[in-house]
């Protein structure tokens, strides 16, 4: 078997079939076929398999800062430290489950791709039709399809007879795709691909004998699924950025801890075992183990939110990246489109008229001049619907979970809804005979009878119908109807055209002569596939919120810069087709994907290199998308957006967010919860670091005086863990900035810590650390014990917590403000908080376990004040900063 797997549409049938060694009046043997079968295998995708649970658990722990922590937790268990040890497992453990759980998914989409495939087939064996596990189908084998059926691998039709299939989760095509037998050329792109019947996709109408040419992962759709378990999953930018800050970070604690194990050492005398759980407790104060957990919190809390909004985000960190977006490539079909072909424009001999309404529920009107039209009044309006109404296989019904709908071809059903739409009982006369629609004549043909006369209703292609016309009538203006053809194929419209011919009563039965001449042309519909009027908006708010949509459609190059520049997207003039992207270079592309905005006749491949040429520029990119063919790009992109309706289970499975309710605008509403989140998230980074300053600094600073420690280590990691996190929730939950949606994306090499993060993180650090270390001091001098030292060195810094709070909930905005009281969280963390400090103070266990003791009333008013202090001094900084720094 002489197999060329990649160009069989440019091969004529005969020469199909002799290269598979095969025969189309017998097919393949059985020996033949069980030969080929151990050969090739089975026509099966391949099955990914996933990762045990204990190791995604285990992946959790994979971060530099919980690698140092279980460093301490080890020294510390070595050198008998035993509660400190268990405390500090226990932490990185809770960070991890948090991680796990919140994080975990379900990585489906080569299933979801391995259950579209067909189950059974009708095959052709040693000569006897038989129905048999499309598993067990190989190249050359002969398949039968009818309406219906699903097609089970890639076949090279051999004959059809009015033969449709639904594509549009392969292609991305709106409309059925007509099916034929002919030979076409090399380079005709996929979605032409009309003589090639593609495994998964589904017949519509009509019935067909083709040869399997592809089986398994050789089919268009196992391209697919390897393209999805080739592609490489992107790490979103807060990951990133929390990973350099984590390193940053880890490798600051490791060379100061040495720094101050060294000195004490050397210079001032310490015992060396003593100091190193002194230099433990240094490391522990300054790593900020709490703020992996908050940061998964305050994403599950964004997942929970953008849940609310029809937005399903299947895991954490797409949250975030939302936020950071500034490219949205979207697919044109059901997504910025409703998928339902909808009549716009009806033009007559006498008259042209405006069709209102969109999608196939049968409300809106024909109008003229902004007037509608008494359809009984206009006799050749009249007669156009009436013939479209006939010559249609198509019905239209209203389901209770769907809502209107129709059953057959969209193009046939929006002529029924146009019907519908005129004020006047438009007759779907009884059909006597029919010629039906075939691609090869693109026409369909009924004879009906009409008020005791008989006639031939046709309805089809305009080419063909004007062909009929103008034979035997010499006043039929051809060039007029072209150009009112023409006219609205530019604004990217599907036109249809209608006629009659008046026939004798003694015609029972119709064919293709009789409509050799006499012809009586009606008129011309024009059909789209109209934009959702509420993604024109989303377009609109993305770009005010400097987000460019990018249009990636399988539609022709005319259809798709027509709905492009009723949307907004682009100049309406400039489109690349995916035959231009192939013949590109990647540096060719990378430079074209900045100046076009419209990509048609776009493949897979084509979508995924538009992608990967984005992010060459270093631009954060979603792609929305409904199809099998969507699924590489979806999952290549930064973020990817499945439709929840009319998306496919592989596009859902590959994607980051599912928008539940199919809606453009819903994206815009997620980009603007990921702005929040982020903002918050920052508010929380400005809360949590100057805390883990100030602990660093006191115990720092004592080791460096040789002052007994300010704090253990266990109830270090009580401040960070259990005060931290708690009270940062708050910030969670702060309402989105005035100005989230009127300010550009942030870059993508914009870092965790800008330069005033970093002055703040230690300016408000030394206020914290600086007024503790004073007090710190002055109880040492009057000869306090050390766990009451410490107990009232622990509960300072948390009240000093509690005001610092207020101040981070607007970064550089007063803190007294009209949405003060609007985060009632905030206020119900406070109370927490007092709770938990007097669980730690005066429950007998927790003094204990945290090697606490109760304090009394002036232990209170002390830190209260202090905290007063610190809280005005931040203001006054951030009063300064917006004044004289972010203002200049």
């Amino acid at each position: 078997m002489d197999k060329q797997q990649e160009k069989w549409h440019s091969l004529d049938v005969d020469e199909v079939v002799d290269k598979l060694d095969s025969d189309q009046s017998k097919g393949l043997t059985s020996d033949e076929a069980s030969k080929r079968l151990e050969e090739i295998g089975p026509n099966e995708l391949p099955e990914k398999k996933g990762e045990p649970a204990f190791i995604k658990f285990i992946k959790h722990f994979h971060d530099i800062l919980i690698y140092v922590l279980l460093v301490a937790a080890v020294i510390s268990g070595l050198l008998g430290h035993l509660i400190d040890t268990i405390v500090i497992v226990l932490v990185a453990v809770i960070n991890a489950s948090i991680g796990y759980f919140q994080e975990s998914r379900a990585e489906a989409a080569l299933e979801g791709i391995k259950n579209m495939l067909s189950m059974e087939a009708n095959v052709l064996r040693n000569g006897e039709k038989r129905e048999l596990d499309a598993a067990k189908l190989v190249p050359g084998d002969i398949v039968y399809l009818s309406a219906g059926d699903k097609v089970p691998a890639d076949l090279r039709i051999i004959k059809a007879e009015n033969f449709q299939t639904e594509e549009a989760a392969l292609t991305g095509e709106s409309t059925s795709a007509e099916k034929n037998s002919y030979t076409l050329d090399e380079e005709t792109v996929l979605g032409d691909r009309l003589n090639i019947a593609f495994s998964s996709t589904a017949v519509t109408s009509g019935t067909a004998i083709g040869v399997v040419v592809e089986t398994g992962s050789n089919t268009e759709i196992g391209k697919i699924n390897e393209s999805i378990s080739e592609v490489e999953e992107l790490r979103s930018p807060l990951m990133k950025q929390t990973d350099r800050f984590g390193k940053t970070v880890a490798f600051v604690i490791v060379v100061l801890a040495a720094f101050i194990y060294a000195f004490g050492v050397f210079f001032q005398d310490f015992d060396p075992l003593e100091l190193l759980m002194s230099v433990i407790g240094l490391a522990v104060a300054a790593i900020p183990e709490g703020l992996p957990a908050i940061i998964s919190i305050i994403l599950a809390l964004g997942v929970q939110t953008m849940a609310n909004r029809k937005a399903i985000v299947r895991n954490l960190p797409s949250v975030e990246t939302l936020g950071a977006v500034s490219v949205i490539c979207s697919d044109k079909t059901g997504t910025l489109t409703k998928n339902e072909m909808t009549v716009t424009t009806v033009m007559t001999k006498d008259d042209d008229y405006q069709v209102t309404g969109t999608g196939y529920e049968p409300t809106g009107q024909i109008k003229q001049n902004d007037q509608e039209v008494k359809v009984k009044e206009h006799e050749n309006l009249h007669k156009l619907l009436t013939v479209m109404k006939t010559c249609n296989d198509s019905t239209l019904y209203q389901d209770e979970e769907e809502g209107w709908t129709i059953n057959g071809e969209p193009t046939e059903g929006c002529l029924i809804t146009l019907a519908e739409k005129a004020n006047d009982d438009i007759e779907k006369r009884e059909v006597i005979s029919k010629i039906p629609f075939d691609s090869k004549y693109k026409y369909m043909a009924t004879l009906v009878e009409e008020n005791g006369e008989k006639y031939i209703y046709i309805k089809g292609a305009p080419d063909r119908l004007m062909d009929m016309a103008e034979k035997g009538d010499e006043s039929f203006d051809r060039s007029y109807w072209e150009g009112k053809s023409k006219e609205r194929a530019d604004q990217g419209e599907r036109v249809l055209s209608a006629g009659y011919k008046k026939v004798s009563q003694d015609v029972t039965e119709i064919d293709h002569d009789d409509l050799n001449q006499g012809i009586t042309f009606l008129g011309l519909t024009g059909i789209i596939d109209p934009p959702r009027e509420e993604a024109i908006e989303a377009i609109e708010a993305c770009r005010k919120a400097g987000v460019r949509v990018k249009m990636i459609t399988g539609d022709h190059k005319d259809t798709a810069l027509a709905i492009a520049k009723q949307m907004g997207i682009g100049d309406g003039e400039k489109a690349l087709n995916g035959i231009e992207i192939d013949q590109m270079s990647d540096e060719e592309l990378s430079k074209a994907i900045m100046e076009y905005d419209v990509f048609a006749r776009t493949s897979p491949e084509n979508k995924l290199r538009l992608v990967s040429a984005l992010q060459e520029n270093d631009k954060i990119s979603a792609m929305t998308g409904d199809g099998v063919n969507d699924a590489p790009a979806l999952k290549r992109a930064d973020i990817g957006v499945a439709m929840g309706i009319k998306g496919t289970e592989v596009a859902k499975e590959a994607s980051e967010m599912v928008l539940v309710d199919d809606n453009f605008e819903t994206i815009v509403g997620a980009v603007e919860e990921g702005r929040r989140v982020y903002d918050n998230l920052k508010k929380t980074i400005l809360f949590i670091l100057p805390t883990n300053g100030a602990q660093a600094l006191l115990i720092m600073i004592s080791i460096l005086i040789g002052a007994v420690m300010p704090l253990t280590p266990v109830q270090i990691l009580w401040v960070n863990m259990v005060i931290a996190v708690t009270v940062s929730l708050a910030l969670a939950f702060e309402p989105v900035e005035s100005d989230a949606m009127t300010r550009n994306p942030r870059e993508t090499n914009t870092p965790l810590l800008t330069r005033y993060y970093i002055f703040r993180i230690i300016f408000v650090s030394l206020l914290i650390g600086g007024g503790t270390f004073i007090m710190f001091m002055n109880l040492v001098n009057q000869g306090y014990d050390q766990a009451t030292i410490n107990s009232v060195v622990l509960h300072t810094i948390v009240l000093l917590q509690l005001f610092h709070l207020f101040n981070c909930r607007n970064e550089i905005g007063f803190a007294f403000n009209k949405n003060f009281f609007e985060n009632k969280v905030a206020f119900i963390v406070s109370g927490v908080l007092i709770l938990l400090q007097a669980f730690i103070l005066y429950v007998p266990f927790m003094n204990v376990a945290f090697e606490t003791v109760p304090l009394g009333i002036n232990d209170w008013i002390f830190p209260l004040i202090l905290g007063v202090i610190v809280f005005i001094l931040i203001e006054v900084e951030k009063y300064i900063t917006r004044t004289f720094v972010k203002n200049n």
